[in-house]
């Protein structure tokens, strides 16, 4: 078995604060921040379409938020793909957004698994 990570990141209100990382942890923000803010980060996923940036997909978690859940999440950011479409391209940004579908399933899915283990 393998030892927990941490981390030890500066806060602005705390000062020095050391953490135990979730498994699936990839990093976090370490320029000075209040306590409430400091967040766990996962992966990116970058869904694009077209070749263009359409969600940005990344489990996080804030173990010390004061006004959200403290339980793991995905963070989920719109990016693109704003315009006006022709009824083909519109079809085909359709046809894009079924496939994100099953890709934010399968991240909820991992994601159910994750906060019932208590990662």
């Amino acid at each position: 078995m393998t030892a927990p990570r941490t981390v030890t990141l500066p806060t602005i209100d705390h000062g020095p604060l050391t953490l135990t990382c979730p498994a699936w942890c990839t990093g976090h923000d370490r320029r000075p921040q209040y306590r409430a803010d400091v967040t766990h980060y996962g992966p990116e996923r970058l869904l694009t379409h077209d070749g263009q940036p359409l969600l940005v997909v990344v489990l996080a978690q804030a173990p010390f938020s004061q006004t959200g859940s403290r339980e793991a999440g995905a963070y989920v950011e719109q990016t693109g793909a704003g315009g006006t479409y022709s009824p083909a391209g519109l079809d085909a940004l359709a046809a894009t957004l079924v496939e994100h579908a099953r890709e934010l399933r399968a991240v909820a899915r991992r994601l159910a698994v994750l906060r019932e283990a208590g990662r």
